[in-house]
């Protein structure tokens, strides 16, 4: 039985309201048959399911992106999809996959006839301010065929329709760089209206546009005034078209919602809860104020939306030495609380949030100045609703959390009246890895809640502080194990096409993305800092290796040669680093707690490697999108930077100056080594790592690399060692501590349970998580060998007394798995290849590789040591 199924259409999750015209479409195909490869494909389009029309067969073996086979999308317009493939089998078709749906939102700028409309009252904004509702009435005298609401605003909005709150969407419209693009949003409205009179409205409030951003607390990085834009869009029984669009005509007024900041959280008076609405006889409406607009700057979203994806209840109440109440939902993540609550009106209810505990009280030290204080105010007795049990959750703001204070509880405080919402990008989850060493599986879970806590429309460093900026630095090293766990292409090419609209086409990428400046020390505005400004590069290419699309490559590829330039300028005539101040390899556990950058690897080092290695790196994707001029310069340009590297890092006997951690895993990672130089080169990082107790010696910069460097070399033992050593600093000693998610440094927390003492302490950060891709390609031993995964590399190392580990992936293609087992002397290997693949097999005993094809296969062998052969090719061989 064959056939093809998960049509896709370009990276979306949901292809609704998408900006693309021709959205390019993917496919999955499920089979009985081994071996299968797919040597044809047919598509069927149409406006519904009893109007699809064929586009021919056409010969091909590609299942990802192929052409858009139709006239290109209306806006507004809804075609239906599907396909059927022939196979290697030499069979017919199989059968038509299910019909999948795409829909183009508003592809014009000249489709909007909407206005962005403002309170008149709106002024300036110096504080965390209230959210406003913005709203009017409109008649329907018929049957809704069909209705699209279309949205976005200056700051976060909640789209409502007749009291009902509409889609599920979260922190709409997201964060992007809103001067160069503003995310809007399509919603599927149709069961909202009603004959008669309609009330239509927004609250909106400060979120990114205007609120507190960045940790020099600052305001109004976008504007000093919230404001909204909808169009409404109604098609009756009969056809007709009706549109309610906001412009002058709308009017409005406060709500409940006190005041709302993604900092320091949310006031909600629940007294006020009707308050500011058309339609409700309020005396308190104002006219709007119809803004300048360029609509040109509305983009329909690239991936998913920002969403509740996961409720948990109390795990514990506590009471603290001081006497105050705290709820443990043991986990740390990001989100918000609900609750359910009776009391008399006017009770203030107040939640305060934090990841941890010190010393048995809330620890808020880390926070900074964010306050992640959610206060509720009962409506209760005297009002309508008199007695009812009231449920509150805040919509406007998002914490960092485990444990929540809570005062000014009425009565005896019922944990079952709690719940944590879990909030994040909705992103299909595609990795999975466990092993029979629980600790390493509570460190996996560990990486996983910190993505998740991160990927909240950017990726951010922390989602707690005053900060939860897009640094790039952060990403650019855990893209590759971000990109096993989820799905990320949609998510990442929004950040990427920030990156580019910051960068533009000479200089450096910002630090963080979208861009928010620092005027102090020691942050210029545009610096040069390796390992963060080569995101412009080594993010698509990981994008353009998981996904095989080079358009990755193709958008990016002005950046990339922008940075690479900026770095060459940076580094000198004689194209070496040596003055100035870059974050080098940033938290290496030697440095001082206020003296991050203090690594025992100097900054100049990373900075010529990363030259070295992102010039090669770019210089493939030029060749691949058929820039040959550039890529030879660029060619040039790492093969200059490469010999730099050599001369002053590499001394006479081949050994790296200083040797450390880092500088070993850079210069085995990045191709700064020749062959032969390569075992002793391994041989000295084991004996590195080994002095250093088989402790942790790496910051950002060398944490992702030293596993493989170690493995690939041979050197197994010691990457086990190093993985599983318990004692600070290592991956395991915050597990030893409770931790459920990956500390921003080695020792957030002492061992006596104090909060370590530097100012910038987060237990949320993903970057040092990034060992999980080590582990699911060497560990575990799934791993690509190819685009997109259509060829894998299954080649376990054993290790660490491990008995057994298992990976399983969803690569474009389908799902992969891996899992082996050993004991007694005996080895079993069993694996599933997705149809269309294929796979090259390692046994731990040496043996030669065994090639097959899709379907699922066992193995097994009697190795009596296992081979510590390389596990994975080097970050550059993969094309």
């Amino acid at each position: 039985m064959t056939a093809p199924s998960a049509l896709r259409f370009e990276h979306h999750e949901e292809p609704f309201g998408i900006g693309e015209d021709r959205p390019r479409l993917s496919w999955q195909v499920r089979t009985d048959a081994p071996g299968w490869v797919q040597t044809a494909y047919e598509l069927e389009l149409g406006p519904d399911t009893t109007s699809l029309a064929s586009y021919g067969r056409v010969d091909s073996a590609e299942q990802l992106l192929q052409p858009w086979p139709a006239r290109p999308l209306a806006s507004r317009e809804r075609v239906a999809a599907r396909v059927r493939v022939w196979g290697n089998d030499d069979g017919g078709p199989s059968d038509w996959s299910p019909v999948a749906w795409v829909e183009a939102g508003l592809l014009n700028a000249a489709d909007w006839q909407a206005s962005m409309i403002r309170p008149s009252w709106d002024e300036d904004s110096t504080s965390d301010e209230p959210a406003s509702r913005l709203s009017t009435t409109f008649e329907l005298d018929g049957a809704v065929a069909s209705a699209r609401l279309y949205a976005s605003a200056h700051g976060i909005y909640v789209a409502s329709i007749n009291g009902r709150r509409v889609g599920q969407d979260l922190l709409a419209p997201g964060w992007t760089s809103y001067h160069h693009r503003l995310r809007y949003q399509t919603y599927d409205v149709a069961d909202y209206l009603r004959p008669g009179t309609n009330v239509i409205g927004f609250e909106v409030a400060d979120g990114w546009w205007r609120g507190n951003l960045g940790f020099q607390e600052k305001r109004n990085k976008y504007g000093y005034r919230t404001a909204v834009i909808g169009q409404l869009e109604i098609t009756d029984a009969q056809g007709r078209l009706s549109v309610i669009s906001t412009d002058g005509a709308w009017q409005a007024g406060r709500g409940p919602v006190l005041s709302a900041d993604l900092y320091n959280g949310e006031t909600y008076d629940a007294r006020l809860a009707d308050a500011g609405w058309a339609g409700h006889g309020s005396r308190s409406l104002e006219p709007v104020v119809a803004e300048d607009f360029n609509t040109a700057l509305l983009v329909a979203p690239d991936g998913p939306p920002v969403r509740a994806t996961e409720e948990l209840p109390v795990q514990e109440v506590l009471t603290t030495p001081s006497g105050k109440t705290i709820l443990d939902f043991g986990q740390n993540l990001v989100g918000h609380v609900r609750i359910r609550v009776r009391g008399e009106a006017g009770t203030e209810v107040v939640l305060r949030h934090a990841e941890v505990l010190e010393h048995g009280e809330l620890g808020v030290r880390p926070l900074r100045v964010a306050r992640q204080t959610d206060t509720y105010i009962l409506r209760g007795t005297g009002v309508r609703g008199s007695g009812a049990v009231e449920q509150y959750s805040p919509e406007f703001t998002v914490h960092g959390f485990r444990y929540v204070e809570v005062s000014g509880w009425p009565g005896e405080l019922d944990p079952e009246a709690f719940t944590a919402v879990v909030v994040h990008s909705e992103l299909k989850r595609t990795g999975f890895f466990e092993c029979s060493e629980p600790m390493l599986n509570q460190l996996h879970a560990n990486v996983v809640w910190g993505m998740r806590g991160n990927f909240v429309d950017v990726p951010t460093d922390c989602p707690q502080r005053n900060e939860r900026l897009g640094w790039t630095g952060d990403f650019q090293v855990f893209a590759s194990t971000a990109s096993f766990l989820y799905r990320i292409p949609g998510f990442t090419a929004s950040w990427l096409k920030d990156l580019a609209a910051e960068q533009g086409t000479d200089g450096p990428p910002p630090l963080v993305v979208p861009e928010v400046t620092f005027d102090k020390p020691p942050f210029p505005t545009r610096p040069v800092m390796a390992a963060w400004g080569d995101a412009a590069v080594l993010v698509p290419w990981v994008l353009y290796q998981q996904t095989g699309d080079r358009e990755f490559l193709r958008r990016q590829l002005p950046g990339m040669a922008a940075w690479l330039a900026a770095a060459a300028d940076a580094a000198g005539p004689e194209l070496r680093f040596e003055q100035g101040f870059q974050f080098g390899d940033w938290l290496d556990p030697a440095a001082p707690p206020n003296d991050p950058g203090a690594a025992r690897t100097p900054w100049q080092l990373v900075a010529q490697a990363y030259l070295a290695y992102s010039a090669s790196i770019a210089s493939q994707a030029a060749a691949l999108l058929g820039e040959d001029s550039e890529s030879l310069r660029l060619r040039e340009l790492s093969r200059q930077a490469r010999t730099v590297f050599r001369k002053h890092y590499i001394a006479d006997d081949g050994q790296l100056q200083p040797a450390t951690q880092t500088s070993y895993a850079l210069a085995l990672r990045f191709g700064l080594l020749e062959p032969e130089e390569h075992p002793a080169a391994g041989e000295r990082l084991a004996e590195t790592v080994a002095a250093d107790g088989y402790r942790i010696a790496t910051g950002f910069v060398g944490t992702p690399l030293v596993t493989d460097a170690l493995s690939d070399e041979g050197q197994v033992e010691a990457a086990y060692r190093l993985l599983l050593q318990t004692e600070c600093p290592s991956w395991l000693y915050p597990v030893t501590m409770g931790a459920t998610t990956i500390w921003e440094r080695w020792d957030s927390m002492l061992p006596d349970g104090t909060i370590n003492p530097g100012d910038m302490t987060s237990f949320n950060h993903y970057a040092l998580g990034a060992v999980a891709d080590w582990m699911h390609r060497t560990v575990a031993g799934l791993a690509p060998a190819g685009l997109a995964s259509r060829k894998l590399l299954v080649r376990p190392l054993p290790g660490g007394g491990l008995t057994w580990a298992a990976a399983r992936h969803e690569t474009p293609y389908g799902e992969a798995a891996v899992r082996w087992e050993h004991g007694a002397g005996s080895f079993t290997l069993s694996l599933t290849v997705p149809a269309g693949c294929t796979a090259s097999v390692y046994l731990p005993d040496g043996s030669e590789a065994v090639e097959v094809g899709s379907g699922t296969h066992s193995f097994n062998c009697e190795p009596e040591v296992f081979a510590g052969t390389a596990g994975t090719p080097q970050l550059s061989a993969l094309p």
